[in-house]
């Protein structure tokens, strides 16, 4: 390694508390649902960083602490005080290393944390990490595009990026161009450049991801106008988030977000984007049809298409459900048509309850059981649903769930787990031994279909169902939002303000930024 001050290679921490929080479930988040990883074995979860990839000889990478955490409700504020004492400790530690300053920071975020105290938890953990590597260290932040970005964020942060896919088909695509981003601006300040510009631009809409998926449009033309923005001369990145709509804080509402060298591309560029979604917002429509539970059981029925998928989406665990509401299956439960063994076939994923699973675990495959399940921590909808079944397999080891159960309730399938666990993948049920694309109807507590549950489903619904995430935003009665934001409000007597606002690392600001002037 060259060991001239003027070619060494830089040196780059990586940090991050990542997860998704609901502010109207009632679960809480604790600090082992993060399963961090620290020192070398963070480079060991990000492939590009590894030694015999390009990135990986750019730079010294150095791992402080990573933690990714299964959305869910808030965040306990002594789980993230314990995580976030270790991160400043361990970017102490490789600060006190080094010869010289800290040259970048990777901070690998989701951006829609929400800890008990804080309103802004990204920017309070970017602030704490700022003490103790200094203003100079470049920050180069990669989040979801359904996390918040507050103006102080972006003050803190030297670049910004986010996912342009949802479903999330480009998530180490991003991070790597977080970090090519991050070695990029480096080589521009070690040759006398100067950072990049920062326009950011709050926009008045806060939509659940089901109505911004970018299979279908309008999303699909706003994220495809993203990259050719960023293909401008003098700009480095082009972001847009649509935020986080099931918290209920000020800082949650869609942003944009251009960096570059060229005030004027980076300025337009970020008012083009914004003026394109903030135009189509009354296109914005579910993925799917929509409609009561009953209305989509009474759909699926009522064809021959096979599979056909129905959403239990109030309660989905990866937008923050507590997983365990038991609403969707007291409903199936009642319907007549699902009593008898050789009635439909129906799989029910999931209900998280251990003491049922521990009764199954008990008495095998096999075995006959009645069990009590759910609603162990979210009973606001419904209480603990009765089972009366035959135990059809148990697995056990899952990284989420730890112990399966598939019990057999008349021609339906229900699984129960130790653990909440989000069912994406068709292995996910093959696993079990269940055959979803054999089955008549499959039901999935998610908002959206992954593509391997895309791609089996023959036809699908999305139902309307209650819960901590619930798709019918106005049943949720957000009362801290800033307002006006669509759609909440539809009739807007002055129009937003889209022009950019240009973010100075110098100047603190609130994120309470007003939309209009």
């Amino acid at each position: 390694m060259v060991t001239s001050e003027n070619h060494r290679l830089p040196v780059i921490a990586i940090a991050d508390l990542s997860c998704e929080n609901s502010t109207f479930t009632p679960s809480c988040t604790q600090a082992a649902a993060f399963r961090p990883k620290r020192g070398q074995d963070t480079i060991k979860h990000y492939r590009f960083l590894h030694t015999e990839a390009e990135l990986g000889q750019e730079a010294q990478w150095r791992g402080a602490l990573v933690g990714h955490a299964l959305p869910g409700g808030i965040v306990e504020r002594s789980a993230f005080e314990l995580l976030s004492a270790e991160i400043i400790e361990r970017l102490s530690n490789i600060c006190q290393s080094l010869p010289h300053e800290l040259d970048g920071l990777w901070f690998d975020i989701h951006g829609a944390m929400y800890v008990e105290g804080f309103e802004d938890v990204e920017s309070e953990l970017l602030r704490r990490i700022r003490a103790v590597i200094g203003p100079k260290t470049i920050v180069s932040a990669s989040m979801d595009l359904r996390g918040n970005v507050s103006r102080e964020l972006v003050r803190q942060a030297d670049l910004l990026t986010a996912y342009r896919t949802a479903p999330h088909i480009d998530v180490l695509e991003t991070k790597e161009r977080a970090c090519r981003n991050l070695i990029r601006v480096l080589k521009v300040r070690n040759a006398g450049g100067s950072l990049p510009l920062k326009a950011w631009i709050p926009i008045p809409i806060l939509l659940p991801g089901e109505q911004t998926s970018t299979r279908d449009e309008p999303a699909k033309h706003i994220y495809e106008a993203v990259p050719t923005i960023e293909e401008r001369e003098g700009v480095l990145n082009a972001a847009m988030w649509v935020g986080y709509a099931w918290a209920d804080e000020p800082r949650n509402c869609a942003v944009v977000v251009v960096t570059g060298w060229d005030e004027s591309a980076v300025k337009n560029g970020a008012e083009e984007l914004a003026k394109t979604f903030w135009d189509a917002r009354g296109e914005c429509k579910f993925v799917a049809p929509t409609g009561s539970f009953a209305e989509c059981l009474d759909k699926a029925l009522a064809g021959d298409t096979r599979p056909y998928f129905i959403l239990d989406s109030g309660d989905n665990p990866t937008a923050g459900g507590s997983g365990d509401v038991t609403w969707g299956v007291t409903q199936l439960l009642r319907r007549s048509e699902f009593q008898h063994v050789a009635g439909p076939i129906v799989i029910y994923a999931s209900i998280p309850s251990p003491a049922a699973v521990a009764v199954a675990e008990k008495a095998g495959i096999g075995a006959s059981i009645t069990v009590n399940a759910g609603a162990d921590i979210d009973n606001f909808h419904a209480g603990p649903v009765t089972l009366t079944g035959i135990i059809h397999s148990i697995k056990y080891g899952d990284p989420h769930a730890q112990i399966e159960v598939v019990l057999k309730v008349g021609s339906m399938y229900i699984i129960l787990t130790q653990l909440r666990k989000p069912y994406h993948k068709e292995r996910d049920f093959t696993d079990l031994n269940l055959a979803p694309r054999v089955a008549d109807i499959v039901i999935v507590k998610i908002g959206y279909l992954e593509p391997e549950l895309y791609d089996m489903a023959k036809e699908w619904m999305l139902g309307l169902t209650p819960g901590g995430v619930d798709q019918d935003l106005q049943r949720l009665r957000h009362h801290r939002i800033q307002r006006p934001m669509w759609p909440f409000d539809r009739n807007f007597e002055v129009l937003p303000n889209l022009h950019a606002r240009l973010v100075s690392n110098q100047t603190t600001l609130s994120f309470d930024e007003r939309f209009v002037e």
